[in-house]
Parts: structure tokens; sequence; C-alpha cells
């Protein structure tokens, strides 16, 4: 399982809570698909695209959300999740 960072994992929160004001099983399973996008990078670290901001890359985990990531050795830390309408960087 690739590291999640501190910033990462609030951002998951955060989308997942509010996903899950209006529908509760939309937000788990939203959340449930982030965790597996980013499961991905441990056998494929090179999967996403070279990321806008330099030595990061960018998986799009779901039309509506990035995952914003570096390889650390052979490690993949998730370093953000943003939504694809957000302004990045």
């Amino acid at each position: 399982m690739p590291l999640w960072k501190p910033a990462a994992i609030a951002d998951r929160k955060r989308i997942t809570a509010h996903i899950a004001q209006d529908n509760p099983r939309a937000a788990m399973e939203i959340g449930d698909m982030l965790m597996d996008k980013a499961a991905l990078l441990d056998q494929h670290p090179m999967l996403g695209r070279v990321g806008r901001v330099k030595g990061t890359r960018e998986l799009v985990a779901h039309p509506n959300y990035i995952l914003i990531y570096r390889v650390a050795g052979e490690v993949a830390e998730v370093l953000r999740v943003k939504h694809a309408a957000q302004q990045y960087p």
C-alpha cells in the first residue's frame, strides 16, 4: 500500500464527508475507490502522468478526482487528492 501523507488523508476525509451529506453509500464507494486506485501504485508507480509540479505524478482515480503522488525509491507517496475542477497547483 502506498504511503498516504497527512494532507492526502485529510483531503480524502473531506471529500467523503462532503459526499456523505447527500449520499453516504456513494461516499464509502468513492473512499474505497481512491484507496483501490492508490494501491495500484505499489506495482505500477509510473502509472500516472507527469505531474504539474516538478517531481510529482498524477493519477486520474475517477473523472472527478486526481491523486497527486511522488515516487520515493520504491514507495509511492500520495501527497494530495484534488477534485478535477480545483485550481492546482
